[in-house]
């Protein structure tokens, strides 16, 4: 498969009636021609993923709150740019710096798959999440997501993650997990490594579940009835909304759900300015016992 401009070409090899023979074209003229002839398709895996990627469409909520100065402005244009299926509602969550006007600008730049929405309250990541949810499933969208504002987790990770709901249909959830593994680029503080390791020991156990890695930002979402109920109401906490995803999940399943998928990154990095800080811990831990008491299965 190549890029010519911004149009996508394919070479497809298919049998058909003992024949041989190659369709070369823009990928859905081609597969359309191939199913018309009732060829059997053969491409590699790595033109299949990208395949999946061009047909797949996707809607990644970007929560923003005084994110001036970390916000790689340049790498969303770039990746927008080259993924005209994937659009990216930023949502400004209140932010007293000039985060507003570098998303309206960055905005402009691609006015087709980006969009900004301005919230003039701060309401927290979860609930600025959740806005941005509701707005990307009034679209015709096969997925929708949440990714942090500094691509801690690169870009790059998205299709990496489409692609696995893609290859597995009964996978309602793909959440990216911080694994530090051979091969595997993941730069934590061993302190953030060793707090997060507690707590997601502790929503394991509230939720009743072998999840590692619960408060990673980078996860997808399929297009299901059962998300739209989970995102029907607001959160009922500030700081843990990403295992409040999980527990409603879990709420609306009578058993160990098999569609939710950890997927460890290839990539992920600390980038530095963190809105959790030392003294919102007593806070957390309140909200971890409103999970559970509100959620205990």
């Amino acid at each position: 498969m190549h890029n010519s401009g911004n149009t996508f070409y394919a070479k497809i090899y298919c049998i058909s009636k003992d024949r041989e023979f190659f369709l070369k074209g823009r990928p859905g003229d081609a597969i359309a021609l191939a199913l018309r002839l009732k060829a059997e398709i053969y491409v590699d895996d790595v033109e299949v993923e990208n395949l999946i990627t061009m047909f797949h469409s996707t809607a990644i909520v970007v929560p923003c709150y005084n994110e001036a100065k970390r916000l790689p402005v340049e790498n969303f244009i770039e990746y927008a740019c080259r993924h005209e299926n994937i659009s990216f509602i930023f949502i400004n969550d209140g932010s007293k710096d000039c985060t507003g006007h570098i998303l309206d600008a960055l905005c402009k730049k691609k006015s087709d798959t980006l969009e900004v929405i301005h919230l003039e309250d701060n309401g927290g990541k979860g609930e600025a999440v959740r806005i941005g949810f509701l707005h990307a499933l009034k679209k015709e969208t096969d997925t929708v997501g949440y990714w942090d504002a500094d691509l801690s987790a690169p870009l790059s990770e998205i299709d990496r993650l489409i692609s696995v709901l893609q290859r597995n249909p009964d996978i309602e959830a793909v959440l990216g997990a911080r694994v530090l593994l051979l091969g595997r680029h993941i730069q934590r503080r061993k302190s953030r490594h060793y707090i997060g390791r507690f707590f997601a020991t502790i929503f394991s156990i509230i939720l009743d579940i072998p999840i590692y890695d619960t408060q990673c930002g980078a996860k997808l979402f399929r297009t299901t009835p059962k998300l739209r109920k989970i995102i029907s109401e607001p959160f009922l906490t500030k700081w843990l909304f990403d295992v409040e995803i999980l527990a409603r999940f879990l709420s609306l399943s009578n058993k160990l759900p098999r569609n939710i998928q950890e997927e460890p990154l290839l990539e992920w990095t600390h980038i530095e300015g963190s809105k959790i800080h030392a003294f919102d811990f007593p806070l957390i831990l309140s909200e971890m016992y409103q999970l559970w008491k509100h959620y205990k299965r």
